[in-house]
């Protein structure tokens, strides 16, 4: 996690309790903020949805950004607070916080306690009604929270809440944004951007193409894309980007990928990151690892017409 010099934000918005379980399955904030709240309070308009079993509360929550997630409010309030772009990635911890977040069915109804799933359904379909589970997860789509401007999704259930997403920035189909990663200018995300993962601007993630997170066994390295540069289609990268640099269509660089250089060394792929105006290929006839200077002028660069 980066340094942050701001050390608490505040949220007021309306949260989803589960009366059935007591539990809260999800926070919408209306109001956020680094430094204090408008002093319009917040007003709910009726108590609750007994179809959902859920009832709605006001809340105004202050957090520490230094500090853990503590609770459900919390969490929520951290990942409102990246998409509606008032932090960065990094730049505030979420150490923990899948264990702070309720698994939630989210339906086109809302937000739904799983345990009471079958029966809202059945006595739905009972009286000539269907309902639409999208899906069975801690973490809600961003735009049914958060809708930052100047962006295109194609698919909203690709970008979960977290995301942020700089203005400019195109994620198509079968891109994929998690929470604390993102953009931070116009970018095409055709591929994945795991959890603490940043792509600077006018890159391309490429159609397929996946960024290594640290959440699964991929280790602590969060891995930064620069500006200019191209992840290949169904390329991926454990390492991060200088500047002006590319990974081929189809080769995936781990840290530990053995990279040979102009003058003939062998080195380890994480020596290299970061370092700028590199592209990384596969020799077609040897079939090793090569790192060679990236002629930038071979890559066009992004479309601006795809980015207004």
């Amino acid at each position: 996690m980066l340094a942050s010099p701001i050390m608490q934000a505040l949220g007021r918005g309306i949260t989803t309790i589960s009366f059935r379980h007591r539990t809260t399955l999800e926070v919408w904030y209306r109001d956020l903020s680094l430094d204090e709240l408008p002093s319009e309070p917040m007003t709910v308009a009726v108590d609750g949805d007994a179809d959902r079993f859920v009832r709605f509360e006001a809340v105004e929550t202050r957090i520490d950004l230094d500090a853990p997630p503590n609770g459900a409010a919390d969490a929520y309030l951290r990942l409102h607070l990246l998409s509606a772009r008032l932090v960065r990635p990094r730049e505030l911890n979420v150490d923990g916080i899948f264990g702070q977040l309720p698994l939630v069915a989210w339906t086109d109804l809302g937000a739904v306690h799983p345990a009471d799933l079958d029966e809202l359904r059945a006595r739905r379909r009972l009286t000539g009604k269907s309902l639409i589970v999208h899906g069975i997860d801690k973490f809600p789509r961003m735009t049914d929270f958060v809708s930052p401007s100047g962006v295109r999704i194609a698919d909203a259930s690709r970008v979960r809440l977290g995301a942020h997403l700089a203005e400019g920035t195109v994620v198509m189909h079968e891109g994929f944004v998690n929470f604390n990663a993102g953009t931070l200018g116009p970018s095409m995300v055709e591929g994945r951007i795991t959890a603490g993962s940043l792509v600077d601007a006018d890159s391309d993630i490429g159609a397929g193409s996946s960024i290594m997170g640290s959440l699964s066994g991929g280790g602590s390295h969060m891995v930064t894309i620069g500006k200019r540069c191209l992840l290949g289609a169904n390329a991926g990268t454990g390492i991060s980007l200088g500047d002006d640099s590319a990974v081929e269509a189809g080769l995936y660089i781990t840290r530990g990928t053995l990279v040979t250089l102009p003058d003939g060394n062998v080195v380890k792929a994480v020596e290299l990151s970061g370092t700028p105006g590199i592209l990384f290929r596969r020799h077609s006839v040897r079939g090793n690892v090569e790192a060679v200077p990236w002629k930038s002028s071979t890559f066009a660069g992004l479309n601006p017409e795809l980015h207004e």
